[in-house]
């Protein structure tokens, strides 16, 4: 193994296409799509994925079903539920440490991370697929990370994104999960986005957001290319220098 340090990295992942009427969505981990559709004179949030947390109670008990003979295959450590008291997602990319059980007999993987001693593998990479006809009254998709979604609600999200103007609404709702994980920390906005790198992690965990507006030309729906919205925060949320591969956690 060249590059052992790898095997403890991992990333949650989310993808969405459209193709003629039908959406497809994928995910693994927390990140979360979340459909603006019109409904009984208003416009209403459809949560299009289940967030693989063991937060989440048929999370948790799917993952402990899977492991009848491990008590503690997930414990409540540091105010969560989490995996062997590691990591909160159960499907990932990557994470090869909690996917392999022979990594923790590797003497050169044991260098850069604490073993952890398993009978079988205890995250999955096997996504959710959710398939879905869309109809002419859904009318946006917002794909983001748990880092909005720990900071703003699918119905707080939609409402954002049907109010505003189209042009820079990902960023704008980038800021408003911002401001709200300052006013936690009793802070205001600015302050909270000077936080250095590093340390910034511990107020916020990462903030990625695509917003794709859903037009129907002629009865059909089509996507447009200039109607996607991406941004990222900063990229000092991100932690590289202690050693961790909780970005997803």
């Amino acid at each position: 193994m060249a590059q052992p340090e790898i095997a403890s990295a991992g990333s949650c992942c989310l993808l969405g296409i459209v193709s003629d009427d039908l959406l497809y969505v994928a995910n693994l981990g927390d990140s979360r799509a979340v459909l603006g559709e019109k409904g009984n004179g208003r416009v209403v949030a459809e949560r299009l994925t289940t967030d693989h947390n063991v937060g989440v109670e048929e999370v948790r008990k799917e993952v402990e079903a899977r492991h009848p003979d491990d008590a503690k295959i997930v414990i409540h450590a540091r105010g969560v539920w989490r995996i062997k008291g590691i990591i909160q997602v159960s499907r990932s990319i990557g994470d090869v440490y909690l996917k392999k059980p022979e990594m923790s007999r590797d003497p050169l993987f044991q260098q850069f991370g604490t073993p952890v001693p398993l009978k079988r593998a205890v995250m999955t990479a096997e996504p959710s697929v959710t398939v879905r006809k869309l109809n002419p009254e859904d009318m946006f998709l917002i794909l983001a990370t748990d880092g909005l979604w720990e900071q703003l609600s699918d119905e707080a999200a939609v409402d954002m994104v049907l109010k505003n103007p189209r042009a820079g609404i990902a960023r704008r709702l980038v800021r408003a999960a911002l401001q709200e994980a300052a006013k936690k920390r009793e802070m205001i906005y600015k302050d909270i986005t000077k936080i250095e790198k590093g340390v910034r992690r511990y107020f916020h965990d990462d903030i990625t957001v695509i917003v794709m507006f859903l037009d129907h030309p002629s009865g059909r729906l089509r996507a447009k290319a200039s109607s996607v919205d991406c941004v990222s925060s900063p990229a000092d949320i991100y932690s590289s220098s202690n050693g961790s591969n909780k970005d997803h956690s």
